[in-house]
């Protein structure tokens, strides 16, 4: 049973919400996101509450009455507050730093890694160890911040890499260690 899907979604005062058939534009202070959803999932908009109902109670519906819920959740917090990942560089040598729109990393390769700005994601490198990507659509965010990682991720032995600022890396002991 989808408890998410049942939960209402309060629109904040200045996000204003557009519906037509399956497609939802949801236009706020940071911008407009627009997502067509499942036909299955009913969007009920009644002044500033907008509530979510299924068809009928087969697994695939239940499936999508949560999930849309809190992606339509996601693009009102979006295009009202924003969301943002923070990434640190662990390890001699490692930085970053931004020349004009693109961020370039130096991790240990014999080159530099760029990563150009993309649309609806701005990056900012407030530090030589630390780099920010932020933006209204969280799973372009998030993607973004994914492929960053992945271009160093955290080695267990020295702990060496790029990793999201809290994220633990299990440390393991090496050859030597008894």
């Amino acid at each position: 049973m989808s408890r998410i899907g049942f939960k209402e979604v309060d629109l904040p005062a200045n996000v204003e919400v557009k519906q037509d058939g399956n497609v939802v534009t949801v236009k706020g202070p940071k911008g407009e996101l627009t997502r067509e959803f499942a036909k299955e999932i009913a969007i009920n908009i009644e002044g500033n509450v907008v509530t979510f109902t299924r068809s009928s109670d087969d697994s695939k519906t239940k499936a999508l009455h949560g999930t849309t819920r809190a992606n339509f959740a996601n693009m009102v917090e979006g295009v009202s507050e924003g969301f943002k990942k923070e990434l640190e560089l662990r390890g001699v040598g490692y930085r970053a730093q931004m020349k004009g729109t693109t961020l370039v990393l130096n991790v240990g390769y014999s080159h530099p890694v760029e990563f150009e700005k993309e649309e609806g994601v701005t990056f900012e490198a407030p530090s030589a160890t630390s780099v920010i990507v932020s933006g209204i659509n969280k799973e372009v965010v998030g993607d973004v911040a994914a492929r960053i990682r992945a271009t160093r991720a955290p080695e267990p032995y020295k702990g060496k890499g790029i990793r999201y600022v809290g994220e633990y890396v299990r440390r393991k002991e090496g050859k030597t260690g008894k």
